[in-house]
C-alpha cells in the first residue's frame, strides 16, 4: 500500500493551516451568543478542610447576578476514571487543595460575577494539610478520601513477572539507584474555555476546549441527568492541550448547569492562574530501581518501585501509576522484572496525563541508571543498548506484543549524525570551550572530566577538580525510549469500535469526512484528509474534515495517549476503501478494464496497463450516484490486541510501539552551574510518516516540551499554595533557550498502522530528559538524579565533588512502604489474534 503514493509521505500544508495564519480558526473564548452570561468560580483558599456552610444570599442580591450554584446543586460524583469516580462540580463537604472550586456565579458580565464572588460567605474548617508523598504515608490519621487502597493511598500495584531473584543471582553486576521527578504543568497558550447553551426544546449543547468530547459527553449524562441523546458537546480547535484538557472538568459541567437555571448561554474561560490549579499535569515521581547485568550489558533482571503524588483527586491516577512501571520492558531485553508502584493523594491540584502520560519519569530513571552501568562495566552507552534491543514480533516478559522495534535504527542514526563517536574521545577539539576575556573560542584539549566512559567500576566515585574558570566544559549524552500509539483499550469497557469514520461524496465531487477525534495543534485533521484523498485520488482541499461534534460525527474516543492518526486513519481508510471500491466498479464497466487495474491520483482514475483509459473523479461520482443512490460510507477501527488478563494488563498494550533516541551535546560553565544545550539530535521510528513535515514537527515540539522538563519547569508549593501560578514566573524555554535539533525519520512500515504509521506526537518527548541528565555527567562528572536539573543544584554537586564526596544530587533513601506480596504473572506465549471484522451500518 505504501508504493506509488501521491498524498502520503509528501511534505504538504495542514488543512487548517490558512484559518489559522490569518486569524480565522475560532477558538472557545472566541464564541459569543446573544444575550450570553459570564461565569465566575469561588476556590477554596485553604489545602484542605470542611465546609461547615456558604451562605450565597448576598451575592444572589447583587444587581447583574442570575444565579449561583453551589456543591448541592451538583452533588452526582464524576470522574474520567470508572474506578476513580471522586470529583464533585462543586465542593460539598470539603475542599482538598488551594483552588477547588466551591461556588459558581453566573452574571451579566465578568467584573459583575467577580464582585459576587467577593460577597459568598463560606465557613470553613482547616485540616490539616498533606502535601508530600511522605507525609501522605505517614498522616493516615488525616484522610484525603475514604476510598482507596490504603489510607491516602489512593492505588497500589505489586507484579512480578520472572523469576527476578534468580535474574539477579545471575548478573555479573548489580546497581541500585534512586531518582525524583518533580510535578510540572502543560502550559498551554490558550486557557481552557466552554460556553453552554439549553434550548426550549429540551436539549443542551457545551463549546469546549477540550481534548475529549465523547468522555465529557458522558460526564455531563450522568451529573446532570439528561439523557446523551440530548446534549450535543462540540469540541472547538485547542490552542494547545498536551493531556490537560482530557479530563471532564468541572467548569464544564457547571457552565452547563448555569445555562440550564438560567435559560441563557453561559459561558467561561480560566484565567492563567486557574489552569495552574485546573493542572492534571506530570506527577512527581519518587523512584528506585535495581538492574542485574551481565558484563556485556545485557539484563538479567530488574526491580521497580514508584511513588506518585496524585494531588487531590483520582483523574487517570490508577493509568499512571500502571504506566510508570509498563514500558521499561518494550525497549531493551528484560527477563525477568518486578514492579511495585503506588500512588497517593495530597492537597494540590490533580495530576494527570501530560504528553507521555506516567512514561517519562521512569525511563528518565531507567536511561540515567543504564548510563551509570554503561560507565560502570566500561561500556560505550551506545552500544550497551545496541546489543539488546527487543526483537520485532515479540512477546516481553510482562506480556506486551512489540510487533515493530525501530529503536536500534534510530539509535544508529543519532550516534552517526551527531559524531557521538569522536566527540566522546577525551582527546577531541571539542570537548571544551575555552573563554578569554569574556570572549568564546573553541580550543584543543587533552583532558577530560570523571565522565570517562572508558572508566572502570568506580569510576564515578573518584575525585574531580573544578575546571578553570576559563573554562567550558561540553559534554554529550543519549538516551533511548518508547511510547504506545494509542492505548490497547478503552478507558470504560466496552466491545465497540474505538474510532469511527463516516464519508460522504456529493455530485460536484466534494467529499466530507465526518471523524469524532479533535484536533488539538497535532494536525489531526489533516492526516483524515491526507489518507482519504490518497485512496480516493484526490487533492487534500478537495475534503471537508469535521470533527469532534457528538450531533453529526461518529465515536471516537478522544484526542489522548496519541492513538489518532493509528486509530482513526485505519477507520478512515476502511471507509475511504469502501467508496474507491463502489467508484472503481462503475469506472471499469465504463472503460472495459478490470477494477484491479485502476487507480485514482489527480482527480482521475485511469487504467494502469493503458493510460488513454482514464475518466474524471467528478464523472465516476455521478455515474456511480446514478447507479447505487447517495455515496457514503462508515469504518470503524478496534485494536486487535494479545496482551495479558492480570488485573492492570490494560495499560501498556498499543497496536504498536514507536520508538526514539536523542544525543544532546551542551556547554556547561562550572562556576555558576548554567548549561546550554547546543544541539539535539533527533531520531524517531513513525513507522510511516503520514506528512514528514508535520511529523517533524511533533519531534521538534516534544524535544522542546522537553528541555524545559529537564532545565527548569516545576510545580512546587509553599504551605499548601503554588508558588509560581503564572507565566510570569512559572519558567519554561523560550526561543533563546532552544537549541539547534536535527530530526531524522525512521520508518518500520508497522503491520498495525495506516500506511505502517505510528504515533510522533509524544514519544520524541521522553529520551531528551534524560539525554541531557547523561551529558551533564559527561561534562561535569556529575549526577543530577532528580528533575529539574537547575544551576543550583549542579554547583552544590560539585562542591560535594571538590570535597571528594559522592558528586550526586538526588533521593537518599524511599519511604518504607509495605507493598504486598507480589501477583506472579506466567508468561504469554505469542499468539496475534485477528481483527474482527467490521460491518459497514
Amino acid at each position: 500500500m505504501t508504493n506509488h503514493l501521491n498524498v502520503v509521505g509528501h511534505p504538504l500544508p495542514k488543512v487548517d493551516a490558512w484559518d489559522k495564519v490569518t486569524g480565522q480558526t475560532r477558538f472557545a473564548d472566541d464564541l459569543v451568543l446573544p444575550r450570553t452570561l459570564y461565569c465566575k468560580l469561588l476556590r477554596s483558599p485553604w489545602p484542605h478542610a470542611r465546609i461547615r456552610g456558604i451562605d450565597p444570599h448576598q451575592a444572589q442580591a447583587l444587581p447583574g447576578v442570575f444565579a449561583v450554584i453551589t456543591g448541592h446543586d451538583l452533588p452526582v460524583k464524576y470522574g474520567i476514571l470508572p474506578v476513580s469516580q471522586d470529583e464533585e462540580a462543586l465542593a460539598l463537604e470539603k475542599v482538598r487543595y488551594v483552588g477547588d472550586p466551591v461556588a459558581a456565579v453566573a452574571a451579566a458580565d465578568e467584573q459583575t460575577a467577580e464582585e459576587a464572588l467577593n460577597l459568598i460567605e463560606v465557613d470553613y474548617e482547616p485540616l490539616p494539610a498533606i502535601m508530600s508523598i511522605e507525609e501522605a504515608l505517614k498522616r493516615s490519621d488525616v484522610p484525603i478520601h475514604d476510598y482507596g487502597d490504603n489510607r491516602n493511598v489512593h492505588k497500589q500495584v505489586s507484579l512480578e513477572f520472572g523469576d527476578v531473584d534468580g535474574g539477579f543471582a545471575q548478573a555479573d553486576y548489580v546497581r541500585e539507584d534512586m531518582f525524583y521527578f518533580e510535578g510540572n504543568t502543560h502550559l498551554p497558550l490558550e486557557q481552557h474555555s466552554s460556553m453552554a447553551t439549553f434550548g426550549p426544546d429540551g436539549k443542551l449543547t457545551i463549546w469546549s476546549s477540550t481534548q475529549t468530547p465523547h468522555y465529557l459527553h458522558r460526564a455531563l449524562e450522568k451529573t446532570l441527568g439528561i439523557p446523551r441523546a440530548h446534549i450535543r458537546v462540540i469540541a472547538t480547535p485547542n490552542g494547545g492541550g498536551f493531556g490537560g484538557k482530557s479530563d471532564p472538568f468541572n467548569h464544564e459541567i457547571i457552565v452547563c448547569k448555569l445555562a440550564i437555571q438560567t435559560g441563557r448561554p453561559v459561558k467561561i474561560t480560566l484565567t492563567r492562574e486557574e489552569v495552574f490549579y485546573a493542572h492534571r499535569g506530570r506527577h512527581p515521581v519518587l523512584m528506585w530501581i535495581k538492574t542485574g547485568v551481565k558484563n556485556d550489558g545485557r539484563i538479567t533482571a530488574m526491580d521497580f518501585k514508584s511513588f506518585l503524588d496524585g494531588g487531590g483527586y483520582g483523574s487517570y491516577g490508577v493509568a499512571s501509576t500502571y504506566y510508570t512501571g509498563a514500558l521499561q520492558t518494550v525497549t531493551y531485553d528484560v527477563p525477568a522484572y518486578r514492579f511495585r508502584g503506588l500512588r497517593v493523594f495530597t492537597n494540590k491540584p490533580p495530576c494527570g496525563p501530560k504528553r507521555g502520560h506516567g512514561t517519562p519519569q521512569p525511563r528518565f530513571a531507567l536511561e540515567v541508571h543504564l548510563d551509570k552501568i554503561a560507565h560502570d562495566l566500561g561500556l560505550d552507552p551506545y552500544a550497551m543498548r545496541r546489543a539488546h534491543i527487543v526483537p520485532d514480533d515479540s512477546m516481553t516478559i510482562n506480556q506486551l506484543h512489540v510487533t515493530t522495534n525501530g529503536l536500534g535504527q534510530c539509535l544508529d542514526a543519532v550516534v552517526k549524525a551527531s559524531g557521538w563517536a569522536e566527540k566522546r574521545k577525551p582527546e577531541s577539539a571539542w570537548r571544551t570551550t575555552h573563554t578569554e576575556q569574556g570572549e568564546a573560542a573553541r580550543t584543543l584539549t587533552s583532558e577530560r572530566g570523571a565522565g570517562n566512559a572508558t572508566a572502570r567500576p568506580g569510576a564515578e566515585k573518584q575525585p574531580y577538580s573544578l575546571p578553570s574558570p576559563a573554562t567550558r566544559p561540553r559534554g554529550i549524552g543519549l538516551a533511548g525510549s518508547s511510547y504506545i500509539s494509542g492505548a490497547g483499550l478503552p478507558i470504560y469497557w466496552n466491545n465497540m469500535p474505538h474510532s469511527g469514520v463516516q464519508i460522504k461524496i456529493d455530485r460536484g465531487g466534494g467529499v466530507a469526512v465526518f471523524c469524532g477525534s479533535t484536533d488539538i495543534g497535532q494536525g489531526s485533521d489533516s492526516v483524515l484528509a491526507y489518507i482519504v484523498a490518497e485512496l480516493l485520488g484526490i487533492e487534500p482541499k478537495d475534503i471537508r474534515v469535521i470533527t469532534a461534534d457528538t450531533d453529526l460525527t461518529p465515536v471516537d474516543l478522544g484526542s489522548y495517549s496519541s492513538r489518532v492518526t493509528l486509530m482513526t486513519g485505519n477507520a478512515a481508510i476502511e471507509a475511504a476503501t469502501k467508496l474507491r471500491k463502489i467508484l472503481f466498479e462503475v469506472a471499469a464497466e465504463k472503460l472495459r478494464v478490470p477494477p484491479e487495474s485502476l487507480s485514482a491520483k489527480n482527480r482521475l482514475i485511469t487504467c494502469e496497463d493503458d493510460e488513454n483509459r482514464v475518466l474524471p473523479f467528478v464523472e465516476v461520482v455521478q455515474m456511480a450516484e446514478a447507479r447505487h443512490g447517495t455515496l457514503g460510507a462508515v469504518g470503524s477501527y478496534t485494536p486487535a490486541i494479545t496482551h495479558g488478563k492480570y488485573k492492570g494488563s490494560g495499560v501498556g498494550p498499543t497496536p504498536a510501539y514507536s520508538y526514539s533516541a536523542c544525543i544532546a551535546e551542551i556547554t556547561c560553565d562550572p562556576e555558576t552551574g548554567e548549561y546550554t544545550v547546543d544541539k539535539l539530535t533527533l531520531a524517531h521510528d513513525t513507522g510511516k510518516a503520514i506528512n514528514p513535515l508535520l511529523v517533524i514537527g511533533q519531534v521538534e515540539g516534544s524535544a522542546y516540551m522537553g528541555l524545559g522538563e529537564i532545565m527548569m519547569e516545576e510545580q512546587v508549593f509553599r504551605k499548601g499554595l503554588h508558588k509560581i501560578p503564572s507565566m510570569l514566573d512559572y519558567k519554561s524555554p523560550t526561543t533563546l533557550e532552544t537549541p539547534e535539533m536535527s530530526t531524522i525519520l525512521v520508518e518500520t512500515l508497522d503491520p498495525n498502522g495506516p500506511f505502517g504509521a505510528k504515533e510522533s506526537g509524544q514519544g520524541p518527548l521522553l529520551p531528551v530528559i534524560p539525554a541531557i541528565a547523561n551529558a551533564i555527567y559527561d561534562a561535569l562528572g556529575v549526577r543530577i538524579d532528580e528533575v529539574p536539573a537547575t544551576p543550583e543544584k549542579i554547583l552544590k554537586a560539585l562542591e560535594l565533588k571538590a570535597r571528594h564526596e559522592e558528586p550526586r544530587i538526588g533521593p537518599k533513601r524511599i519511604p518504607d512502604y509495605a507493598f504486598p506480596p507480589p501477583l506472579k504473572v506466567p508468561p504469554l506465549p505469542l499468539k496475534v489474534k485477528e481483527a474482527s471484522p467490521l460491518v459497514t451500518r
